[in-house]
């Protein structure tokens, strides 16, 4: 189905992907248990094409402006793009926070030279930036949710030969649509916010390049990283709600934000919504609104975890984008070691706000004690 590049992101996400309009077809793709077909046709196998991988490629290529491929995870997503477009280039440059297992995955790339910038500098980050290397860019990031300027980074990143890569994940297209402001390529982790149920593992790739969309698609093919036709539908059927959740839940972060930043126990809290936040400015350009996620800052780990645990209804548990807010003290994952040992990462999920703050307070309460 071919949605009109004119309607809002929201009817995007609800249209998108479905089944032609034609009588006796069903409202939404179901999904397609088959790996082998009648053979002399190009979908013959199912591990090169499948109906469940066309319809959500579809929403997510519609909803970014420009052309998805989906994988069984957003690191297998991750990893095709490095084997296909960025292995071999002179030299990337990264973001000093970031998803851990990304910057593993760069970090250890045999022959990729790796640097680590911060990327709301963007003129340290395009110094870096080698003639033909690759600016691999999260915006906001995560766990500090620093903000780049895309459409700057674009500009730079072009002069000099290169290809900007933006991970989108903890943005999603209702908010952020990096291909508009000049990024070659956008990369999401379906699992979180595009999907919103905490029940799948889904990555996707998207560009406007598609020879680069025919290299990814033959390298999903001959490594096996593909999504299950039951991920494909349930991803899919998440997206439509895709924006009504991300507006309850950037609602009820900027809410929560502005009331941890008044409240005497948090040190810092990092979210663009806030005037104060250092990103707030390029935020309020290139962003419809500030997301779902959050981080704040307690004097101790001691203080974090006891917030953490002390909560009856935010979760507390890794990973992000759900219907259900969840927090976690960063540090105490491999790889956040740099992390400030009471920086909590929240994310926000559709609850009610007031039930959101009186957990959250509870927990602040109990957590002033240990740091008397």
């Amino acid at each position: 189905m071919t949605t009109s590049s004119s309607h809002s992101r929201a009817t995007v996400a609800v249209s998108a992907g479905r089944p032609d309009r034609v009588p006796g077809n069903p409202l939404s793709a179901p999904p397609e248990f088959a790996s082998v077909r009648h053979a002399s046709t190009p979908s013959e196998y199912g591990r090169y094409t499948n109906a469940s991988f066309d319809a959500v490629e579809d929403a997510i290529g519609a909803l970014e402006g420009g052309t998805a491929v989906v994988f069984a995870s957003g690191m297998a997503a991750i990893s095709a793009l490095v084997e296909v477009a960025v292995r071999g280039r002179p030299g990337l440059v990264q973001p000093l926070d970031g998803y851990h297992g990304t910057r593993s995955l760069l970090d250890a790339t045999t022959g990729l030279l790796t640097s680590s910038v911060d990327v709301a500098n963007t003129a340290a980050f395009l110094d870096a930036l080698p003639t033909g290397g690759v600016a691999w860019v999260e915006s906001p990031t995560n766990p500090l949710i620093t903000v780049a300027d895309l459409a700057a980074l674009a500009d730079g990143v072009a002069a000099k030969d290169g290809m900007l890569v933006v991970d989108s994940t903890a943005a999603s297209p209702v908010v952020q649509r990096p291909l508009e402001l000049g990024a070659d390529v956008v990369v999401h982790s379906v699992t979180k916010f595009l999907a919103g149920h905490s029940d799948l593992l889904m990555g996707a790739v998207v560009t406007r390049n598609e020879q680069l969309v025919e290299a990814l698609r033959a390298h999903r093919g001959l490594h096996g990283a593909i999504p299950g036709p039951m991920d494909c539908f349930l991803a899919l059927r998440g997206i439509r709600t895709l924006d009504v959740r991300v507006q309850r839940g950037q609602a009820n972060a900027l809410e929560l934000a502005r009331r941890l930043d008044d409240h005497p126990l948090v040190q810092r809290v990092h979210y663009p919504g806030l005037p104060s936040d250092p990103g707030h400015e390029v935020a309020s350009r290139q962003m419809d609104g500030y997301g779902a996620l959050l981080s704040f800052v307690l004097p101790t780990a001691e203080a974090a975890d006891t917030v953490c645990a002390a909560a009856e209804l935010i979760v507390y548990a890794t990973s992000l984008g759900g219907v259900e807010s969840s927090m976690e003290r960063r540090n105490r994952q491999p790889g956040e070691e740099a992390t400030h040992p009471g920086l909590i990462r929240l994310s926000v999920g559709i609850e009610d706000v007031e039930d959101l703050w009186t957990d959250l307070s509870a927990g602040l309460d109990a957590a002033g004690g240990t740091t008397r």
